[in-house]
């Protein structure tokens, strides 16, 4: 998988944009000053960056090493501080209790190991941290606007509520339609799910 993302993240330009996904953007007051974000997926680097300038301490994990030297670029470009690390989601684990918040900005992952991931990744958040997700939907297949083409990598929102339940407080669960402009790779109408959940103290 690391190969199809540094193949994609190689072609010129960024290809979801250097701007924060509008969802993060919306959300980001709930995040704790100065915390621990992680942001697993994270690419060529655009949300971490944004957290960065506004002072969150931000780890950026992707597969892909030229995606993470492009997220380097662009925090050097922008004045920021970022760490990267190159990992696989399937064998990287944080530890329990860790991270203040986790941002998951369209990362999508066979359903086998979605609900392990996505249920480590709220045991790494500490008492009070808040999970932020956006994904697409299944309804998404055959659109143009982005997302994968194997509908095992897409969940239903119900299936998103599912892998956090009993380990975080659902603040907002939402599956709907949304106009995307994030770079080359996200532009159009898109159906997506939206959750944001807190670790309870």
């Amino acid at each position: 998988m690391s190969d199809f993302w540094d193949q994609r993240y190689a072609e010129p330009g960024y290809k979801y944009g250097t701007a924060p996904n509008a969802f993060l953007i919306e959300q980001a007051s709930r995040l704790k000053p100065g915390g621990c974000v992680l942001l697993p997926g994270d690419g060529e680097g655009r949300n971490s960056v944004w957290l960065a300038l506004r002072g969150h301490n931000v780890l950026a994990i992707d597969s892909s090493g030229v995606g993470l030297e492009k997220a380097r670029a662009l925090a050097a470009g922008e004045g920021a501080q970022i760490t990267t690390l190159q990992a696989d989601l399937a064998d990287w684990r944080a530890e329990p209790g860790s991270a203040d918040a986790v941002v998951l900005t369209f990362v999508h992952l066979p359903s086998a190991l979605r609900r392990v991931v996505h249920r480590a990744l709220a045991r790494a958040l500490a008492p009070g941290g808040w999970l932020i997700l956006e994904a697409f939907d299944r309804s998404q297949l055959g659109r143009s606007s982005g997302g994968p083409k194997d509908p095992d990598m897409l969940a239903p929102l119900e299936d998103i509520r599912e892998d956090f339940d009993g380990l975080l407080r659902e603040e907002l669960a939402w599956a709907g339609e949304v106009e995307l402009d994030e770079g080359p790779g996200h532009r159009g109408a898109a159906r997506v799910v939206r959750y944001v959940g807190q670790r309870p103290n």
